[in-house]
C-alpha cells in the first residue's frame, strides 16, 4: 500500500505509563459487554457501506479495532487513553508483536485518511477493508 504518513515515535508501555497514556484498573466487564455491542453496529455498518466509500468504510472498521482493543485491555486490568499504547500493549502484554504491528499500520493509515486527506484507490480500499475485518477475528480471539 503505496500511502503517506509521518513517521511517529516509538512508544512502549513504560513510557506509556509514564505519560499517563496507561493506568492499570480493576477489569470493567459491564463496560466491555456495552463496547461489544457497539462494536457490532460499527461492523455492520461498514459492511453497508457501498465500496466507492472506501476511506470512510476503513475509518469505521479501525474504530471497530481500536475498540476490540479497549475491550481486550479492559479485561486485562489496562485502560489505554492513546492508539499508540495499543501496539504497545499488544506487543508487550499479550506478547503479539506481529498484531501489534499490524494495528499500528492500520492506525497510521486511518490517520492518514482523517488528518491528512490521503484518498485510498478503491481496489486498495476493499482489499484493506477486508484485511481489517480480519485482524478483528484474529483479536477476538485473544
Amino acid at each position: 500500500m503505496e500511502l503517506l504518513f509521518l513517521e511517529d515515535g516509538k512508544m512502549d508501555m513504560q513510557q506509556c505509563k509514564k505519560k499517563n497514556l496507561t493506568k492499570e484498573i480493576k477489569p470493567d466487564f459491564n463496560k466491555i459487554t456495552t463496547l461489544k455491542k457497539i462494536i457490532e453496529k460499527k461492523i455492520i455498518a461498514s459492511d453497508m457501506l457501498p465500496e466507492y466509500l472506501g476511506e470512510p468504510k476503513i475509518t469505521l472498521i479501525y474504530d471497530a479495532i481500536k475498540m476490540t482493543l479497549e475491550c481486550i485491555s479492559l479485561s486485562k486490568g489496562f485502560k489505554i487513553y492513546n492508539h499508540e499504547c495499543y501496539k504497545a500493549f499488544l506487543k508487550e502484554i499479550l506478547n503479539e508483536s506481529q498484531l501489534g504491528d499490524e494495528f499500528d499500520n492500520y492506525r497510521k493509515i486511518r490517520n492518514a485518511i482523517n488528518y491528512y486527506g490521503q484518498e485510498i484507490d478503491k481496489n486498495e480500499a476493499t482489499e484493506l477493508y477486508l484485511n481489517m475485518k480480519k485482524f478483528i477475528t484474529k483479536i477476538q480471539k485473544i
